[in-house]
Order: structure tokens, then C-alpha cells, then sequence
């Protein structure tokens, strides 16, 4: 009993160091997994930010070039005159709104802003020397100069974008840009993204964060200080009292970052080149401890019931009456278990029954209103050679009372034709009326069941003035499918066909007959107006309909492609050449087995 004791209290602490030693290894694998999925959600939203700030910059990129193209600037700058001023001032106003621009101005090459989009304003840039900008040095030197800084007259922040004007004799002046990126922050701020953008100095100057705008994200250099003081930058903004993000940024990796009474979080950078702007955004990480530690408690809780599953299987060893107590209620509880399985098959197959005779009375009630949008036509159809007959009888009768006996058995024979057609159209309506298994019965031949749909729907194409043209008719095209359920497919779309083409006032639906592969291929090509794209994807839903109320049930191509999809096959609809649409109704091909009789 000593040496069981001793053996239970080792496999106790044996445990409890496996349970604690396993959930701390989850721990650390969840973690790093964790940290390596919120790094990849930081890389997206960093991609589509960067190309946010870049598409936002290359917008105005042409403009001041092209200012600089324009005779009345270059007249300005040639030969400065009030009447030249008032006259470019005009001009750049109507270019900044047009261009949706914050502001557009015309530096001399000394610096002094001669007209300006805001000269009616009393931030007006007129008359304002900027010769200590680097936009307005880059852009005399290079050709071109872009800066981001705090307008020095208006104190508004934006992006300024220079290009220089040459004359005869050298430079003339500059033409500016300012952009205002501020909808870039409030699209940010209203997204509650944690983005922004700092300089290649490290000062922050656009965030979704209020106050981490004009802070730096790095700890400044003192070259950086000077040349930001020397240039008035962020004029009115103190960037350098301010705490910096974090203390040292991982460009290549996530950075930390903790400020007082905030959660921490995970920061991610990108560069955005020439400019040496840096784009950064952050997430929190706590959701990721937190989920480290649920994942490193469930395995904890996994590994400590499985340790005790094994104490239980030891004690159980000692017990073995209990046992075989517990081995009786298991097998009873597995005889339950199978039971109400078993109730739950039969349950199961008579819901698939239910639902398979719906189905079916679908199929039905389908078939029937497409015979009830067709009724006036066979009507027609009927009464036509009805009347034909009473003519031909009549004759007949008369031949008879004259003795023409050639005459009268001529008459004769025509009523019996007329007779065979009426039984004909009769037969192919009962045919189709009736209640199809959902089963196919053998290989049919899918050219013979287009010829009976054609000729189903024959009165409603001669009552709606279109004709119906078969290609590529080849009775060795065979499918198995049922030929009353594939016939009302091909009904269905022929139906649909013809009243497209006669909405447009046209006279033709072409059905080709074709094979691809192992596939046949039955097309119904109208020339009607099409498919909107924006319904395309609902045309094959239940109940859904383009017709007038009363027109049709919306269960036609719904139908269809269920029967399609019974035997393998699909329902497509593409544009027709010309116009028009064309359905594409895709079979598995069947080859006729003949029957064998056993030899005597």
C-alpha cells in the first residue's frame, strides 16, 4: 500500500511539471504564430495605405509643370504688370479648383510669390518671400522639388509640389502646387486605423491619431533639428519637446510600442521611396497574449485530463467489478445511441422523401405553366386543322353524292391527315404534362428530343412570328437522361428564346447541336436584348423573374438547372454574337448498349 502511495504522488508531480512544461511551450508557439499573423494584417494595411499616399501625390505631379507651358506665366515672369498679376491670380484660382488643389502659386527666381490661387484671401501667399523653402532651392536647382511642411502664412500643413520655369536666359521663376493630405488622416481616423506617415527626418505629420501628429517617431539628431528649425517646417508646432513613439524602430521587423495609459502595441513601417517618407501603422497586441494564453490554458486543461484519464485507467485496473459495472452501462448507452441513430436514418430518408416528391410536383406545376403560357397557341394549333377537317368532310360528302369516288378518297385520306397531326400534337402534350421519374431510363438520342420540344413550342413561335432553326442535327449524340424531364429543359429555354427574340421585333432562335470531348453541348441562341450584368447571377434562382406578374413563376431556369444537375450537367448562359443570349446546356455522353439475348 506504502510503495502504491509513493507511485501515485510520483505520477502526481511528474504531471504537473509535464502539464506546466507543455502549456508554457503552447504559450510561446501561439504567441510567435500570433505575432507573425498580426505582422501580416500590418503588411497589408501598409500596402494599401502606401499606394493611398502615392496615388494621392502623383495626382497633382504634372500640374506644375504644366503651369509652366502657360504664355500668360510666362509673361508675369518676363515682364511683371499689375495687369498681368490680376490676370494669372484669375487663372490660378480656376486651376485650383478645377484641379481640387489647396493652392497654386508663382514664385520669382528671388523667392517673392508674385500671383496666387488665394490672392482674394487674407492668408493670401502674395507678396510673401519663400526663398527658405527647400521646395523653392530643389526645384531651382534640380528642375523639381516636393516638400511636406506647415504653411508659414495660412499655418495649414501640406504637401508642396515645385517645378522650375526656364526662359531664353535661364531660370524665371518656380510654379508650386500645395496638396492637402489631411483626407488621407480622416479617412484613417474614421476607419480607426492606427496609420500615419513621418518624414525622413522622423517627425510624424499625418495620423489617424491625433496626438501623434507633429511627434517624433524615432529620437531626433541634432542635424535633423537644425535643418527643420533652419527650414520652419512644422512652424507653430513644438516637435521637439514631444515624447518620440518608441525608442528605437525596427524597420525590417515589428516594434514595440508603450505609452502611458494605452494598451501596447505592434508597429509595422514601410519606406516610401525617393521620398524617404516613413509609413507605419500598429495594432494592438494584447489580443494576441490573450489568445496565447487561452490556446496555452486549453492545453494545459487537454494535457491534465489526459493525466488524469491515465490515473483513472490505473485505479480502474485495481477495480475490476467497477469496471465491468462501467463496461455494462457503456454498452447500454451504446445500444441507445444506435437506436436513436437508426431513428434518425429513417427520419432523415423520409425528409429526403418529402423533399424529392416537392420536387417533383415543382417540375410539375413548372411544366404546366409553361403549357398554360402557350395555351392560345395550341389552341390555334388545334382548331386550325379542326376547321381544316369540317372543310375536307364536307367535300368528301359532296364527291360522294356526285359518285367521284377518286375525288372522295382523296378527301378522305387528307381528313385522316389532318387527324394524325391533331393526335400528334396531342400526344407530345400529354407526353410532356405527365409526371416523369426523376430517374433516367436508358441512352436517348438528344436530337430527337429537341425535334419534339421544336415542335411543342411551334405554335408559340408561329404566333410570335419567329422561327426556329436546328444545326448539326446527329441522332449518335445520346445522353442519359429522362426524355420527358430533358424534353422540358429544352422547352423551358426554347419558350424563353422565342419570347426574347420577339420582344425585339427579330424572327430567329438558332439550337445547335454539337459534342466537346465527352460532353454534348445543346445551345438556344435568341436574338433578343440580353442579360443585364446586374441580375446575371440571379437569373437561375427560385422564383426570380424579368416577365410581367402573371407572365411566368420565375421556376423555368431554376428547374432546369436542377434537372441538369441530376445527371451531371450544367446550365450556362454567354452573350451571342450580334446579340441576343445564348443558353448552353452541357450533358455527359451516352453510348447505346444494345441488349444481348442468351443463345438457345
Amino acid at each position: 500500500m506504502a510503495g502504491q502511495r509513493r507511485a501515485t504522488w510520483h505520477f502526481r508531480i511528474a504531471g504537473a511539471v509535464l502539464v506546466f512544461g507543455l502549456a508554457a511551450a503552447a504559450y510561446l508557439l501561439a504567441h510567435e504564430a500570433g505575432m507573425d499573423r498580426l505582422a501580416g494584417q500590418l503588411r497589408d494595411r501598409l500596402t494599401l495605405s502606401q499606394r493611398s499616399v502615392e496615388s494621392e501625390i502623383e495626382r497633382f505631379a504634372y500640374l506644375p509643370q504644366v503651369l509652366g507651358e502657360d504664355n500668360r506665366v510666362l509673361a508675369l515672369l518676363n515682364q511683371p504688370s499689375d495687369e498681368r498679376v490680376q490676370l494669372v491670380n484669375r487663372y490660378l484660382a480656376n486651376v485650383a479648383r478645377h484641379a481640387q488643389a489647396d493652392a497654386v502659386y508663382l514664385i520669382d527666381r528671388t523667392g517673392l510669390t508674385l500671383a496666387a490661387s488665394n490672392w482674394d484671401l487674407p492668408s493670401s501667399f502674395v507678396g510673401h518671400n519663400y526663398g527658405f523653402r527647400p521646395y523653392f532651392s530643389d526645384a531651382l536647382a534640380l528642375g523639381r522639388g516636393a516638400y511636406y511642411a506647415v504653411g508659414v502664412t495660412t499655418g495649414v500643413p501640406g504637401y508642396f509640389l515645385s517645378s522650375r520655369i526656364d526662359g531664353p536666359d535661364g531660370p524665371l521663376g518656380v510654379a508650386v502646387v500645395k496638396v492637402d493630405m489631411s483626407p488621407l488622416e480622416r479617412v484613417w481616423a474614421e476607419a480607426g486605423e492606427m496609420t500615419g506617415v513621418a518624414d525622413s527626418a522622423g517627425i510624424v505629420f499625418l495620423s489617424g491619431v491625433p496626438n501623434w501628429r507633429y511627434r517624433p517617431l524615432y529620437a531626433l539628431s541634432d542635424t535633423d533639428k537644425t535643418r527643420i528649425q533652419a527650414e520652419r517646417r512644422y512652424d507653430g508646432n513644438d516637435v521637439f519637446s514631444r515624447v518620440p513613439l518608441v525608442d528605437v524602430l525596427e524597420t525590417s521587423g515589428l516594434t514595440t510600442v508603450s505609452q502611458e495609459g494605452l494598451p501596447r502595441l505592434a508597429m509595422s513601417t514601410a519606406l516610401i521611396a525617393p521620398k524617404g517618407w516613413r509609413l507605419f501603422s500598429a495594432l494592438p497586441s494584447a489580443p494576441v497574449r490573450d489568445q496565447a494564453q487561452l490556446v496555452a490554458g486549453v492545453v494545459g486543461l487537454l494535457t491534465l485530463v489526459c493525466l488524469l484519464l491515465g490515473l483513472y485507467a490505473y485505479q480502474r485496473q485495481q477495480l475490476t467489478r467497477f469496471r465491468l459495472e462501467q463496461n455494462a452501462v457503456l454498452e447500454r448507452r451504446v445500444a441507445e445511441r444506435t437506436g436513436a441513430l437508426a431513428r434518425e436514418v429513417e427520419e432523415r430518408k423520409r425528409a429526403e422523401d418529402e423533399l424529392r416528391h416537392t420536387q417533383d410536383s415543382l417540375i410539375h406545376a413548372a411544366k404546366l405553366a409553361a403549357l398554360g403560357r402557350m395555351s392560345a397557341a395550341i389552341v390555334h394549333e388545334v382548331s386550325q386543322p379542326l376547321s381544316a377537317l369540317d372543310n375536307t368532310l364536307a367535300a368528301a360528302s359532296l364527291h360522294v353524292r356526285k359518285q367521284n369516288i377518286e375525288k372522295s378518297a382523296a378527301s378522305i385520306q387528307a381528313g385522316r391527315d389532318l387527324l394524325k397531326r391533331m393526335q400528334r400534337t396531342i400526344k407530345n402534350l400529354r407526353t410532356f404534362s405527365s409526371r416523369a421519374k426523376s430517374l433516367p431510363s436508358e441512352p436517348i438520342s438528344l436530337e430527337q428530343s429537341i425535334a419534339e420540344a421544336l415542335e411543342i413550342v411551334a405554335p408559340r413561335a408561329r404566333e410570335s412570328g419567329v422561327t426556329t432553326v436546328l444545326e448539326g442535327a446527329d441522332r449518335a449524340i445520346m445522353a442519359a437522361v429522362n426524355p420527358v424531364r430533358i424534353e422540358q429543359v429544352f422547352i423551358n429555354l426554347l419558350i424563353n428564346a422565342i419570347d426574347a427574340t420577339a420582344s425585339m421585333g427579330n424572327s430567329q432562335v438558332l439550337v445547335r447541336l454539337g459534342q466537346s470531348g465527352d460532353m454534348a453541348l445543346v445551345e438556344f441562341c435568341d436574338a433578343g436584348p440580353g442579360i443585364p450584368h446586374d441580375i446575371a447571377d440571379q437569373i437561375t434562382e427560385p422564383f426570380f423573374t424579368t416577365k410581367a406578374t402573371g407572365e411566368g413563376l420565375g421556376l423555368g431556369l431554376s428547374i432546369s438547372r436542377a434537372i441538369l444537375e441530376d445527371y451531371q450537367g450544367t446550365l450556362g448562359f454567354t452573350s451571342a454574337p450580334g446579340g441576343g443570349t445564348c443558353a448552353t446546356v452541357c450533358l455527359p455522353l451516352a453510348f447505346h448498349q444494345p441488349k444481348l439475348e442468351p443463345a438457345k
